[in-house]
């Protein structure tokens, strides 16, 4: 009976990390959609004359940062 609960235990310890694992790359892949989008809306203000060179250059610094740290795999999805 212990190594029937031992297994349980485990393999539901296994399904919680798979599960956060999961949330965490939807999180840093919704993450990477804002920043597109926020680097998008900078450049359009910027095209427009209502927003600055530094704001789109601070956007691209954000994205790229978030690109090294979580990868590209938002920009395919």
């Amino acid at each position: 009976m212990a190594g029937f609960l031992d297994r349980a235990k485990e393999q539901a310890q296994r399904g919680l990390t798979q599960g956060k694992q999961k949330l965490d790359e939807v999180q840093a892949q919704r993450a990477g959609s804002d920043l597109l989008k926020s680097l998008g809306a900078a450049y359009y203000a910027e095209r427009r004359g209502t927003g600055s060179p530094d704001a789109t250059q601070r956007a691209l610094q954000a994205l790229e940062s978030h690109i090294a740290t979580h990868g590209d795999g938002f920009l395919r999805a």
